[in-house]
Protein backbone atom coordinates (compact mmCIF):
# COMPACT_ATOMS: atom_id res chain seq x y z
CA UNK A 1 0.00 0.00 0.00
CA UNK A 2 1.36 3.40 -0.98
CA UNK A 3 1.67 6.17 1.58
CA UNK A 4 1.28 9.85 0.74
CA UNK A 5 1.99 12.97 2.73
CA UNK A 6 -0.35 15.86 2.04
CA UNK A 7 0.80 19.31 3.11
CA UNK A 8 -1.78 22.06 2.75
CA UNK A 9 -2.18 25.70 3.63
CA UNK A 10 -4.45 28.63 2.97
CA UNK A 11 -4.26 32.34 3.51
CA UNK A 12 -6.36 35.48 3.44
CA UNK A 13 -4.95 38.96 3.04
CA UNK A 14 -7.42 40.72 5.31
CA UNK A 15 -9.28 37.81 6.95
CA UNK A 16 -11.66 38.01 5.24
CA UNK A 17 -9.87 39.29 2.18
CA UNK A 18 -8.35 38.06 -1.09
CA UNK A 19 -7.60 34.42 -0.36
CA UNK A 20 -5.98 31.36 -1.84
CA UNK A 21 -4.76 27.89 -0.97
CA UNK A 22 -1.89 25.59 -1.79
CA UNK A 23 -1.43 21.84 -1.38
CA UNK A 24 1.25 19.34 -2.26
CA UNK A 25 1.23 15.53 -2.37
CA UNK A 26 4.53 13.85 -1.47
CA UNK A 27 5.57 10.21 -1.75
CA UNK A 28 6.29 9.25 1.85
CA UNK A 29 8.90 6.66 0.84
CA UNK A 30 11.00 8.81 -1.51
CA UNK A 31 10.15 12.42 -0.61
CA UNK A 32 9.25 13.08 -4.25
CA UNK A 33 6.66 15.73 -5.00
CA UNK A 34 3.88 14.01 -6.92
CA UNK A 35 1.31 16.78 -7.37
CA UNK A 36 0.68 20.41 -6.54
CA UNK A 37 -2.58 22.30 -6.29
CA UNK A 38 -3.21 26.01 -5.82
CA UNK A 39 -6.11 28.38 -6.44
CA UNK A 40 -7.16 31.95 -5.82
CA UNK A 41 -10.67 31.73 -4.34
CA UNK A 42 -11.73 35.37 -4.07
CA UNK A 43 -12.59 36.94 -0.74
CA UNK A 44 -12.65 34.43 2.12
CA UNK A 45 -11.34 33.86 5.64
CA UNK A 46 -8.11 32.09 6.57
CA UNK A 47 -10.05 29.10 7.87
CA UNK A 48 -12.06 28.69 4.68
CA UNK A 49 -8.87 28.89 2.60
CA UNK A 50 -7.13 26.34 4.82
CA UNK A 51 -10.00 23.88 4.50
CA UNK A 52 -10.08 24.41 0.74
CA UNK A 53 -6.37 23.61 0.63
CA UNK A 54 -6.93 20.41 2.61
CA UNK A 55 -9.73 19.30 0.28
CA UNK A 56 -7.62 20.00 -2.82
CA UNK A 57 -4.68 18.08 -1.39
CA UNK A 58 -6.78 15.06 -0.46
CA UNK A 59 -8.42 15.01 -3.88
CA UNK A 60 -5.04 15.19 -5.59
CA UNK A 61 -3.87 12.22 -3.52
CA UNK A 62 -7.06 10.32 -4.31
CA UNK A 63 -6.51 10.85 -8.03
CA UNK A 64 -3.06 9.30 -7.69
CA UNK A 65 -4.16 6.26 -5.67
CA UNK A 66 -7.52 5.94 -3.88
CA UNK A 67 -6.21 2.96 -1.89
CA UNK A 68 -3.23 4.81 -0.40
CA UNK A 69 -2.86 5.87 3.21
CA UNK A 70 -2.53 9.62 3.68
CA UNK A 71 -0.79 11.59 6.41
CA UNK A 72 -1.94 15.23 6.42
CA UNK A 73 0.44 17.85 7.77
CA UNK A 74 -0.80 21.43 8.30
CA UNK A 75 0.11 24.41 10.46
CA UNK A 76 -3.57 25.14 11.10
CA UNK A 77 -4.31 23.93 14.60
CA UNK A 78 -8.02 24.47 14.01
CA UNK A 79 -8.24 22.26 10.92
CA UNK A 80 -6.04 19.51 12.34
CA UNK A 81 -7.90 19.31 15.66
CA UNK A 82 -11.34 19.45 14.03
CA UNK A 83 -10.53 16.82 11.40
CA UNK A 84 -8.97 14.60 14.08
CA UNK A 85 -12.24 14.80 15.99
CA UNK A 86 -10.72 16.39 19.08
CA UNK A 87 -12.37 19.77 18.59
CA UNK A 88 -16.03 20.29 17.86
CA UNK A 89 -16.88 22.12 14.65
CA UNK A 90 -19.12 24.99 15.71
CA UNK A 91 -18.96 27.50 12.85
CA UNK A 92 -21.65 26.77 10.21
CA UNK A 93 -19.27 27.66 7.35
CA UNK A 94 -16.74 25.06 8.48
CA UNK A 95 -19.12 22.11 8.79
CA UNK A 96 -19.72 21.51 5.05
CA UNK A 97 -16.02 21.96 4.31
CA UNK A 98 -15.03 19.45 6.98
CA UNK A 99 -17.66 17.03 5.71
CA UNK A 100 -16.34 17.41 2.16
CA UNK A 101 -12.77 16.74 3.31
CA UNK A 102 -13.80 13.71 5.36
CA UNK A 103 -15.49 11.94 2.47
CA UNK A 104 -12.57 12.01 0.00
CA UNK A 105 -10.93 8.97 1.63
CA UNK A 106 -12.32 6.47 4.13
CA UNK A 107 -11.45 7.87 7.58
CA UNK A 108 -9.25 4.90 8.44
CA UNK A 109 -6.86 5.82 5.60
CA UNK A 110 -6.12 9.39 6.80
CA UNK A 111 -4.17 10.69 9.80
CA UNK A 112 -3.53 14.30 10.80
CA UNK A 113 -0.54 16.09 12.30
CA UNK A 114 0.01 19.72 13.25
CA UNK A 115 3.37 21.14 12.18
CA UNK A 116 5.01 24.55 12.75
CA UNK A 117 4.61 27.09 9.97
CA UNK A 118 8.28 26.91 8.97
CA UNK A 119 7.77 23.22 8.12
CA UNK A 120 4.88 23.99 5.79
CA UNK A 121 6.72 26.31 3.40
CA UNK A 122 5.91 24.42 0.20
CA UNK A 123 2.11 24.69 0.60
CA UNK A 124 2.43 28.23 1.96
CA UNK A 125 4.39 29.25 -1.13
CA UNK A 126 1.76 27.76 -3.44
CA UNK A 127 -1.02 29.59 -1.59
CA UNK A 128 0.82 32.89 -1.94
CA UNK A 129 1.52 32.24 -5.62
CA UNK A 130 -2.21 31.67 -6.15
CA UNK A 131 -3.11 34.89 -4.33
CA UNK A 132 -0.52 36.83 -6.30
CA UNK A 133 -1.89 35.41 -9.56
CA UNK A 134 -5.43 36.33 -8.51
CA UNK A 135 -4.30 39.88 -7.77
CA UNK A 136 -2.98 40.12 -11.33
CA UNK A 137 -6.26 38.75 -12.68
CA UNK A 138 -4.55 35.53 -13.72
CA UNK A 139 -4.88 31.85 -12.84
CA UNK A 140 -2.17 29.94 -11.00
CA UNK A 141 -0.44 27.29 -13.10
CA UNK A 142 2.05 24.61 -12.19
CA UNK A 143 4.24 25.60 -15.15
CA UNK A 144 4.54 29.21 -13.97
CA UNK A 145 5.26 28.01 -10.44
CA UNK A 146 8.04 25.74 -11.68
CA UNK A 147 9.54 28.54 -13.74
CA UNK A 148 9.64 30.81 -10.70
CA UNK A 149 11.31 28.12 -8.61
CA UNK A 150 13.89 27.33 -11.26
CA UNK A 151 14.73 31.02 -11.56
CA UNK A 152 15.08 31.27 -7.77
CA UNK A 153 17.26 28.14 -7.68
CA UNK A 154 19.50 29.49 -10.42
CA UNK A 155 19.90 32.76 -8.53
CA UNK A 156 20.66 30.94 -5.27
CA UNK A 157 23.09 28.59 -6.98
CA UNK A 158 24.90 31.49 -8.61
CA UNK A 159 25.22 33.27 -5.27
CA UNK A 160 26.45 30.09 -3.56
CA UNK A 161 28.79 29.11 -6.38
CA UNK A 162 27.15 25.74 -6.73
CA UNK A 163 23.78 23.96 -6.85
CA UNK A 164 20.96 25.03 -4.58
CA UNK A 165 19.09 22.12 -2.93
CA UNK A 166 15.33 21.89 -2.98
CA UNK A 167 13.31 22.49 0.17
CA UNK A 168 13.53 19.78 2.82
CA UNK A 169 15.99 17.88 0.67
CA UNK A 170 13.20 16.45 -1.46
CA UNK A 171 13.25 15.92 -5.20
CA UNK A 172 11.46 18.50 -7.30
CA UNK A 173 9.61 17.00 -10.23
CA UNK A 174 7.64 18.54 -13.03
CA UNK A 175 3.93 18.17 -12.42
CA UNK A 176 2.07 16.48 -15.24
CA UNK A 177 0.04 18.75 -17.48
CA UNK A 178 -3.33 19.40 -15.89
CA UNK A 179 -2.21 18.45 -12.40
CA UNK A 180 -2.08 22.06 -11.26
CA UNK A 181 -5.74 22.73 -11.79
CA UNK A 182 -7.09 26.05 -10.62
CA UNK A 183 -10.34 24.82 -9.12
CA UNK A 184 -11.31 21.86 -7.03
CA UNK A 185 -12.76 18.82 -8.74
CA UNK A 186 -16.53 18.48 -8.44
CA UNK A 187 -17.71 17.28 -5.05
CA UNK A 188 -20.61 15.41 -6.59
CA UNK A 189 -21.82 14.15 -9.94
CA UNK A 190 -20.59 11.45 -12.28
CA UNK A 191 -17.82 13.21 -14.19
CA UNK A 192 -14.66 11.10 -14.57
CA UNK A 193 -11.68 12.14 -12.47
CA UNK A 194 -9.62 13.12 -15.52
CA UNK A 195 -12.26 15.44 -16.95
CA UNK A 196 -10.72 18.48 -15.28
CA UNK A 197 -12.34 21.18 -13.21
CA UNK A 198 -15.62 22.46 -14.62
CA UNK A 199 -16.65 26.01 -15.28
CA UNK A 200 -19.16 26.55 -12.47
CA UNK A 201 -21.80 29.25 -12.83
CA UNK A 202 -23.40 30.42 -9.60
CA UNK A 203 -26.66 31.96 -10.82
CA UNK A 204 -28.01 34.89 -8.81
CA UNK A 205 -31.38 36.41 -9.54
CA UNK A 206 -31.24 40.13 -8.78
CA UNK A 207 -32.79 41.55 -5.61
CA UNK A 208 -36.32 42.90 -5.42
CA UNK A 209 -37.46 45.97 -7.33
CA UNK A 210 -40.74 47.81 -6.66
CA UNK A 211 -42.33 45.56 -9.32
CA UNK A 212 -41.21 42.23 -7.83
CA UNK A 213 -43.68 41.91 -4.90
CA UNK A 214 -46.52 42.83 -7.28
CA UNK A 215 -45.48 40.01 -9.65
CA UNK A 216 -45.46 42.28 -12.70
CA UNK A 217 -43.72 41.44 -15.97
CA UNK A 218 -40.36 43.18 -15.85
CA UNK A 219 -38.12 42.40 -18.80
CA UNK A 220 -35.60 44.21 -20.92
CA UNK A 221 -38.20 46.30 -22.74
CA UNK A 222 -39.73 48.06 -19.74
CA UNK A 223 -38.81 50.82 -17.33
CA UNK A 224 -35.58 49.14 -16.16
CA UNK A 225 -36.31 49.66 -12.44
CA UNK A 226 -33.61 49.91 -9.78
CA UNK A 227 -33.56 47.83 -6.61
CA UNK A 228 -35.88 48.67 -3.75
CA UNK A 229 -34.57 49.02 -0.20
CA UNK A 230 -35.50 45.38 0.35
CA UNK A 231 -33.61 44.39 -2.80
CA UNK A 232 -30.46 46.17 -1.68
CA UNK A 233 -30.65 44.42 1.68
CA UNK A 234 -31.04 41.08 -0.11
CA UNK A 235 -27.94 41.82 -2.19
CA UNK A 236 -25.98 42.57 0.98
CA UNK A 237 -27.06 39.19 2.39
CA UNK A 238 -25.91 37.44 -0.78
CA UNK A 239 -22.55 39.19 -0.62
CA UNK A 240 -22.05 38.18 3.00
CA UNK A 241 -22.96 34.54 2.26
CA UNK A 242 -20.66 34.29 -0.75
CA UNK A 243 -17.82 35.91 1.20
CA UNK A 244 -18.17 33.20 3.84
CA UNK A 245 -18.11 30.45 1.25
CA UNK A 246 -15.08 31.93 -0.51
CA UNK A 247 -15.62 30.26 -3.89
CA UNK A 248 -16.52 33.00 -6.39
CA UNK A 249 -13.61 34.14 -8.57
CA UNK A 250 -15.34 36.49 -11.02
CA UNK A 251 -18.68 38.29 -11.46
CA UNK A 252 -20.62 38.77 -14.70
CA UNK A 253 -23.86 40.76 -14.86
CA UNK A 254 -26.76 41.40 -17.17
CA UNK A 255 -26.71 45.01 -18.45
CA UNK A 256 -30.00 45.98 -16.78
CA UNK A 257 -29.97 48.36 -13.80
CA UNK A 258 -31.29 45.93 -11.19
CA UNK A 259 -28.69 43.27 -12.00
CA UNK A 260 -25.80 45.72 -12.21
CA UNK A 261 -26.81 47.21 -8.86
CA UNK A 262 -27.06 43.75 -7.27
CA UNK A 263 -23.73 42.74 -8.79
CA UNK A 264 -22.08 45.93 -7.58
CA UNK A 265 -23.15 45.35 -3.98
CA UNK A 266 -21.90 41.75 -4.03
CA UNK A 267 -18.69 42.72 -5.82
CA UNK A 268 -17.87 45.33 -3.19
CA UNK A 269 -18.10 42.63 -0.53
CA UNK A 270 -15.97 40.14 -2.48
CA UNK A 271 -13.37 42.60 -3.74
CA UNK A 272 -14.03 41.73 -7.38
CA UNK A 273 -14.84 43.67 -10.55
CA UNK A 274 -18.04 43.24 -12.57
CA UNK A 275 -18.11 42.36 -16.27
CA UNK A 276 -21.33 43.03 -18.21
CA UNK A 277 -22.64 40.40 -20.64
CA UNK A 278 -25.44 41.52 -22.96
CA UNK A 279 -26.66 37.96 -23.49
CA UNK A 280 -27.75 37.67 -19.84
CA UNK A 281 -30.49 40.32 -20.11
CA UNK A 282 -34.09 39.40 -19.36
CA UNK A 283 -36.66 38.58 -22.06
CA UNK A 284 -38.40 41.56 -23.68
CA UNK A 285 -42.07 41.17 -22.76
CA UNK A 286 -43.30 43.80 -25.22
CA UNK A 287 -46.66 45.35 -24.35
CA UNK A 288 -46.89 43.18 -21.23
CA UNK A 289 -44.11 45.06 -19.45
CA UNK A 290 -45.31 46.37 -16.10
CA UNK A 291 -48.54 44.33 -16.14
CA UNK A 292 -49.55 41.47 -13.86
CA UNK A 293 -50.37 38.05 -15.29
CA UNK A 294 -54.04 38.71 -14.60
CA UNK A 295 -53.96 42.02 -16.46
CA UNK A 296 -52.29 40.39 -19.47
CA UNK A 297 -54.87 37.61 -19.47
CA UNK A 298 -57.66 40.19 -19.41
CA UNK A 299 -56.22 42.44 -22.14
CA UNK A 300 -54.45 39.95 -24.44
CA UNK A 301 -56.07 36.53 -23.81
CA UNK A 302 -55.30 35.00 -27.23
CA UNK A 303 -51.68 36.16 -27.26
CA UNK A 304 -51.15 34.86 -23.73
CA UNK A 305 -52.64 31.46 -24.58
CA UNK A 306 -50.36 31.15 -27.60
CA UNK A 307 -47.32 32.23 -25.55
CA UNK A 308 -48.00 29.62 -22.88
CA UNK A 309 -48.31 26.88 -25.50
CA UNK A 310 -45.52 27.69 -27.94
CA UNK A 311 -41.92 28.76 -27.13
CA UNK A 312 -41.79 30.44 -30.55
CA UNK A 313 -44.72 32.74 -29.70
CA UNK A 314 -43.87 36.32 -28.86
CA UNK A 315 -45.56 38.61 -26.32
CA UNK A 316 -47.87 41.25 -27.72
CA UNK A 317 -46.20 44.21 -29.34
CA UNK A 318 -43.04 42.62 -30.69
CA UNK A 319 -41.61 41.07 -27.53
CA UNK A 320 -39.04 38.27 -27.47
CA UNK A 321 -40.04 34.61 -27.63
CA UNK A 322 -38.67 32.09 -25.17
CA UNK A 323 -37.04 30.29 -28.12
CA UNK A 324 -35.15 33.46 -29.05
CA UNK A 325 -34.19 34.01 -25.42
CA UNK A 326 -32.86 30.45 -25.18
CA UNK A 327 -30.73 30.92 -28.30
CA UNK A 328 -29.26 34.15 -26.91
CA UNK A 329 -28.64 32.70 -23.44
CA UNK A 330 -27.02 29.54 -24.88
CA UNK A 331 -24.63 31.68 -26.93
CA UNK A 332 -23.71 33.70 -23.83
CA UNK A 333 -23.27 30.46 -21.85
CA UNK A 334 -20.85 29.02 -24.41
CA UNK A 335 -18.88 32.25 -24.51
CA UNK A 336 -18.58 32.35 -20.73
CA UNK A 337 -17.67 28.65 -20.42
CA UNK A 338 -14.75 29.24 -22.78
CA UNK A 339 -13.67 32.38 -20.91
CA UNK A 340 -13.92 30.89 -17.40
CA UNK A 341 -12.96 27.23 -17.83
CA UNK A 342 -12.14 25.69 -14.47
CA UNK A 343 -13.35 28.71 -12.50
CA UNK A 344 -16.37 29.60 -10.38
CA UNK A 345 -18.24 32.63 -11.71
CA UNK A 346 -21.23 34.50 -10.30
CA UNK A 347 -23.74 35.34 -13.04
CA UNK A 348 -26.14 38.04 -11.87
CA UNK A 349 -29.16 37.83 -14.11
CA UNK A 350 -32.95 37.32 -14.25
CA UNK A 351 -35.70 34.73 -13.98
CA UNK A 352 -35.86 33.62 -17.61
CA UNK A 353 -32.09 33.35 -18.26
CA UNK A 354 -31.55 31.37 -15.04
CA UNK A 355 -34.45 29.02 -15.72
CA UNK A 356 -33.21 28.62 -19.28
CA UNK A 357 -29.69 27.70 -18.18
CA UNK A 358 -31.12 25.12 -15.77
CA UNK A 359 -33.53 23.78 -18.42
CA UNK A 360 -30.77 23.40 -20.98
CA UNK A 361 -28.47 21.72 -18.45
CA UNK A 362 -31.18 19.19 -17.63
CA UNK A 363 -32.27 18.68 -21.23
CA UNK A 364 -35.81 19.56 -20.13
CA UNK A 365 -38.53 20.72 -22.55
CA UNK A 366 -39.39 24.43 -22.93
CA UNK A 367 -42.61 24.07 -20.92
CA UNK A 368 -40.49 23.29 -17.85
CA UNK A 369 -39.88 27.05 -17.54
CA UNK A 370 -43.41 27.39 -16.18
CA UNK A 371 -42.76 24.71 -13.54
CA UNK A 372 -39.85 26.39 -11.76
CA UNK A 373 -40.14 28.84 -8.88
CA UNK A 374 -37.29 31.34 -8.70
CA UNK A 375 -37.23 33.82 -5.82
CA UNK A 376 -35.61 37.25 -5.77
CA UNK A 377 -31.93 37.10 -4.70
CA UNK A 378 -31.94 33.28 -4.90
CA UNK A 379 -28.87 31.25 -5.80
CA UNK A 380 -28.64 28.35 -8.23
CA UNK A 381 -25.57 26.65 -9.69
CA UNK A 382 -24.63 24.68 -12.79
CA UNK A 383 -21.24 23.11 -13.55
CA UNK A 384 -20.09 22.66 -17.16
CA UNK A 385 -17.48 20.03 -18.08
CA UNK A 386 -15.03 19.84 -20.96
CA UNK A 387 -16.98 17.04 -22.67
CA UNK A 388 -20.09 19.23 -22.94
CA UNK A 389 -21.99 17.69 -20.06
CA UNK A 390 -23.55 19.82 -17.33
CA UNK A 391 -24.55 19.18 -13.73
CA UNK A 392 -27.17 21.19 -11.83
CA UNK A 393 -25.75 21.62 -8.33
CA UNK A 394 -28.28 23.98 -6.70
CA UNK A 395 -31.60 25.62 -7.43
CA UNK A 396 -33.51 28.52 -5.81
CA UNK A 397 -31.53 28.58 -2.58
CA UNK A 398 -32.71 31.43 -0.32
CA UNK A 399 -31.22 30.23 2.98
CA UNK A 400 -28.89 33.24 3.05
CA UNK A 401 -31.92 35.57 3.25
CA UNK A 402 -33.24 34.13 6.51
CA UNK A 403 -32.54 35.94 9.74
Amino acid sequence: MREFIVEADGGSRGNPGPAGYGAVVIDAATGETLAERAEYIGVATNNVAEYRGLIAGLRAAHELDPTATVHVRMDSKLVIEQMSGRWKIKHPDMKPLAFEAARVFPPAQVTYEWIPREQNKHADRLANEAMDAGKRGERWSAADSMAELEAADAKAASAAGGHAPTAAGGTRTTVAEGAGTTAAAPSSGWAPADMGAPATFVLLRHGETPLTPQKRFSGSGGSDPALSAAGREQAECVGAALARRGTVQAIVSSPLARTRETAGIVAARLGLDVTVEEGLRETDFGAWEGLTFGEVRERYPDDLTAWLADPEARPTGGGESFAATAERVAAARDKLIAAYAGRTVLLVTHVTPIKTLVRLALGAPPESLFRMELSAASLSAVAYYADGNASVRLFNDTSHLRG
